[in-house]
């Protein structure tokens, strides 16, 4: 039994076991639930059999009711987990358990995988950023790996683990030792050989440094401590390593200590800003953490779907589909083809064989996308480049719109990194060719009905039905061995009626499994009849077919109601709330209309939500046999009204969602088009994030734009449309933005409704702007201003109206801005919307610090910070705190700048604004500038090229570089290193004034 769940859960496993929910900590019962959730966390994603938990309970005496007891124990953690809403699940695998959950979920898997990595990076010459790895590393550790936990046999595994932790530090010493840090690591190996005397290797890199920091008489005497212990506890000499060490500075013939290595210039570094004029202790806390932004940018996605229990499979078909994806020597990209006609398994075989391969082979991650290549409106490589860069960690304002940028930004995204990428349902070559990476290290997997005989050196695997044996033992699965042995003739009957199709034959199972009272005689003879009516069908879609009329006649009325209308939804997997929508049901649990579909393998499960209710998906060729049924059985009029009532619910969502972010119905224009509105629990929950939940929802919003325009909602369309610039302004989805208004543009002109058109021209005005199309911009803004002024809307012209005035902002007009600024502010006064307002006064103080009113300037953004304050949107207050800051630099408080920076920054850090985070890094690289401590700016500016160019920021990047090198003006060598790349990037990106400065610096090299 699989449990899906949602990313919610952490566990600790080095130090004492922790399991961390998002309500707090969760407590595992203490003895075998403790023990049987250890083993299996040591082992995520690999089976630990039942014989294994046994012994690691009970040793050598298990009693009789051992391995029942496994199962209970089993059962109620797998209870625990789900009710904690964790990515995590918890599968019944022969011969024992999987627990499947990300590696950046459990502390132990995350720190193999970081010392995996600073390993290659040490071995690849990037000592720097290995150390850094490797520091990020042990700080996971709390103690020694499971301490408290009673298991002999498991203690072992930790004591494994413990040692893999000082190997770890070891191989960090050894790498700052050739970086010239001798004279750091004294003290800490003096510490480390002290708790650890009988480590050779230690009481070696204590003797270098100390010899290396100009003590030799303390080498000498370290090597002797060294020896004493030895003999004492061991009755050993040293070995051949440190008797050569000695040796060797006895003869003098000690290499020289490394030169130091340079500030790190690529990423952090571990020193903090020594305290400036004020208050030490607050200033101290100015310095971020450089090992949570190493752990915080590494982003590892872990996208494929679940995996599903009674999976079966040729075991040589699998080895060589892993072979293919993952063999040694190959000298390109991993590339495996799973081809074949409907329902012969091909997503299910890839997603099994993705995650059998995905921990072990494939550490950084796996990219996982439905390319709907059977469907009307198969997806482009344009938008799933875009969906896989912002899963790898780029902010969606830094990804480009050609396809061709996209692709190079993606193959280097990949290039040092090990990432499975599945592709299922290409619809050809064409879709699949600009999605594979360039590095080797990386492998593609992609499902598709047609042949794929272009794809370059790809390995192919056509499937085509199950043999007999394998559909025998899935059907046994299902419905149970003792039924499939009691009748054998039944069964082997059974599977050849239906194909041996393993989507014809699980959904008959299922109804099987439903009504265990039928025979499975009886449903070989109502196959019969269901064919025999079908017969004009072609064999394989009359198989099928069979299989789902005959499943589908034995519904429920209601439950083939649902089904039908369910069918109109066209989002990746569908919330239980739908069902309630779609027929007009305000129960507090909609998943319970749900089950019954998922009983009779109708629908599947594909996840958890954050209320704890499932989401769900069609198999396409079910959903194809559902539209018809809807065609045939339902009136246009009930259609009509049941599909308003969903996208009503999608609607109501989004606007709540935004109300959620900004305090309230501020900034936004409504349409009139009904809202229908799923259970208030339901909404809470979901809701609790409510950016998380655009993002998750993203699909099926976009979706539902245009399938509200098709359907002549243009009301609704425009609505939704304006609505979800809450999520695209905040992510960078640019491009979503503009093909979701252009569709609801199309909807409200071809219906003649002027004020939805003026809406979504006011928006893409500010879509223009945030692509610096400020012509283009000028005029959308223009024409949808006209339209306002003639309907008396002032929401929407104070929307104009303030982007216009960023726009003369931005082109240097000062005294026309703050006009525009004037009569929007009048504008939002008669909308009553107050963080309109806000917005304004933060925007124009801009324009008063540059012309020297700093007073006026701070008394306008005091009164936004108390709007904001006041609403709680989170978003406004950091903005206006940065310009703050700004003033207070302006005004000599160098030391309060410093502290409201570094608030700012923290709360970029909270809402993973990579792009915020940059600029507040430079912002207190310019505080300690001016307040003439340029070791600390040096710091900051550091950690602001690290933070640009981790997400291919490289203008961002370029400009720290720049500030960076302003500092290093007596450092010639080091400036010149900086320009270098910042000077292309500035000639590229035509950056004039700052190329001059670049390449004027570069010349004093």
């Amino acid at each position: 039994m699989d449990v899906p769940g949602g990313p919610r859960l952490t566990f600790r496993v080095l130090g004492p076991l922790q399991v961390q929910g998002t309500a707090g900590p969760l407590r595992v019962p203490p003895g075998r639930q403790e023990v049987i959730l250890a083993a299996l966390l040591l082992e995520t994603n690999r089976i630990v059999s039942t014989s294994q938990l046994v012994d690691l309970i009970w040793e050598d005496n298990p009693p009789e009711t051992a391995r029942t007891q496994v199962q209970i124990c089993v059962s109620r953690l797998r209870k625990l987990l789900v009710d904690a809403d964790g990515e995590v699940t918890l599968t019944t695998r022969p011969p024992g358990y999987v627990l499947h959950t990300g590696a950046g979920n459990v502390d132990a898997a995350l720190f193999t995988g970081l010392v995996r990595r600073a390993r290659s990076l040490g071995e690849g010459g990037d000592r720097e950023e290995a150390v850094r790895l490797l520091r990020s590393a042990v700080t996971l550790w709390q103690g020694d790996c499971l301490t408290g936990l009673d298991s002999g046999p498991l203690a072992n595994a930790a004591r494994q683990l413990n040692e893999e932790r000082l190997a770890a530090v070891e191989l960090r010493i050894r790498l700052e030792l050739e970086l010239g840090h001798h004279d750091r690591l004294v003290g800490e190996l003096q510490r480390l050989t002290h708790e650890h005397p009988l480590r050779e290797k230690l009481h070696g890199q204590l003797i270098q440094a100390l010899y290396w920091s100009g003590r030799q008489a303390e080498a000498l005497e370290a090597f002797r401590t060294a020896r004493r212990y030895l003999a004492e506890e061991l009755g050993l000499e040293p070995g051949r390593e440190l008797r050569d060490l000695e040796a060797a500075i006895l003869a003098g013939e000690l290499p020289p200590p490394p030169a130091p290595a340079p500030p790190l210039v690529r990423g952090a570094t571990a020193s903090g800003p020594e305290a400036p004029d004020g208050d030490p202790a607050a200033l101290d806390a100015a310095s971020p953490a450089p090992i949570a932004e190493s752990i915080r940018h590494e982003t590892v996605p872990h996208q494929l779907p679940a995996d599903i229990a009674d999976f079966v499979a040729d075991g040589q078909r699998l080895g060589t589909l892993e072979k293919a994806l993952s063999g040694d020597g190959r000298g390109t990209v991993g590339l495996a083809a799973i081809t074949g006609k409907p329902g012969t398994g091909k997503s299910t075989l890839a997603v099994h064989v993705a995650h059998a391969l995905a921990e072990t082979g494939f550490p950084d991650g796996q990219l996982y996308c439905d390319l709907r290549g059977t469907t009307a409106a198969p997806a482009t490589p344009v938008e799933v480049l875009g969906r896989f860069l912002r899963a790898l960690g780029i902010p969606g304002q830094l990804i480009p719109e050609s396809l061709d940028e996209r692709a190079e930004m993606y193959r280097t995204r990949l290039s040092t990194r090990r990432v499975l990428v599945v592709l299922d349902d290409a619809a050809g070559e064409g879709q699949v060719l600009p999605l594979l990476p360039g590095s080797r290290g990386c492998a593609v997997l992609v499902t598709s009905r047609a042949r794929l005989t272009a794809l370059p050196g790809a390995h192919r695997v056509e499937l085509d039905v199950l043999d007999e044996d394998r559909a025998l033992e899935l059907l046994a699965r299902i419905v149970g061995g003792d039924r499939v042995a009691g009748e054998a003739a039944a069964a082997e009957a059974l599977v050849r009626t239906v194909g041996r199709l393993p989507l014809a034959l699980r959904i008959v199972a299922a109804r099987l499994a439903a009504r265990p009272h039928w025979t499975l005689a009886s449903m070989v003879q109502r196959l019969a009849d269901e064919r025999h009516r079908l017969d004009e069908l072609a064999h394989g879609e009359m198989t099928m077919r069979a299989s789902l009329s005959l499943t589908y006649e034995g519904l429920a009325p209601e439950d083939g109601g649902l089904l039908r209308l369910l069918s109109m939804a066209q989002a990746p997997t569908l919330p239980s709330w739908l069902a309630g929508a779609l027929l007009d049901d305000h129960r507090p649990f909609p998943s319970d209309l749900m089950e019954p579909l998922v009983d009779v393998q109708m629908l599947d499960v594909a996840g958890v939500e954050p209320s704890g209710g499932f989401r769900y998906r069609f198999h396409e060729i079910i959903r194809v046999y559902a539209r018809e049924q809807l065609a045939a059985q339902h009136p246009p009029d009930v259609r009509r009204a049941a599909f308003a009532r969903m996208a009503g619910g999608w609607m109501h969502l989004a606007e709540e969602a935004h109300r959620k972010v900004y305090g309230g119905d501020f900034t936004v224009l409504h349409g009139t088009a009904p809202r229908w509105r799923p259970p208030s629990p339901y909404v809470d929950d979901a809701l609790a994030d409510p950016l998380a939940w655009l993002d998750a929802e993203q699909a099926a919003l976009c979706g539902m734009v245009g399938h509200a325009a098709e359907e002549g909602l243009h009301d609704l369309s425009w609505d939704l449309a304006t609505s979800l610039v809450t999520l695209f302004e905040v992510r960078g989805h640019y491009d979503l933005w503009e093909s979701t208004h252009l569709t609801a543009l199309a909807a409200v002109r071809k219906a003649g409704n002027l004020r939805g058109t003026a809406a979504i021209r006011a928006s893409l005005g500010s879509l223009y702007m945030s692509r610096n199309q400020y012509d283009t911009a000028r005029q959308s803004l223009n024409s949808a201003l006209d339209v306002f002024q003639a309907l008396d809307e002032p929401m929407g012209e104070a929307l104009c109206r303030r982007d216009m005035a960023l726009i003369a902002r931005t082109n240097g007009d000062d005294a026309a801005a703050l006009e525009l600024y004037r009569r929007s502010l009048a504008d939002f006064g008669r909308a009553d919307d107050v963080v309109g307002r806000a917005i304004v006064l933060t925007q124009s103080a801009h324009i008063r610090m540059r012309q020297g009113e700093i007073d006026l300037a701070r008394k306008q953004l005091d009164e936004a910070l108390d709007i904001y304050e006041g609403i709680g949107y989170a978003g406004g207050r950091a903005r206006t705190l940065r310009r703050v800051g700004q003033v207070l630099l302006e005004q000599g408080r160098n030391d309060l700048a410093v502290l409201t920076f570094t608030e700012v920054l923290e709360l970029c850090r909270d809402s993973g604004d990579v792009i915020g985070e940059g600029h507040l890094l430079r912002d207190l690289g310019h505080a300690f500038a001016m307040m003439g401590r340029p070791d600390r700016a040096r710091d900051f500016y550091d950690r602001a090229v690290s933070s640009r160019e981790q997400v291919m920021d490289f203008s961002g990047g370029a400009l720290a570089r720049l500030d960076l090198a302003r500092l290093l003006t007596d450092e010639p060598g080091r400036s010149r290193k900086l320009l270098v790349p910042a000077v292309e990037v500035f000639r590229e990106r035509r950056m004039t004034r700052e190329l001059a400065e670049a390449e004027r610096l570069l010349g004093a090299c």
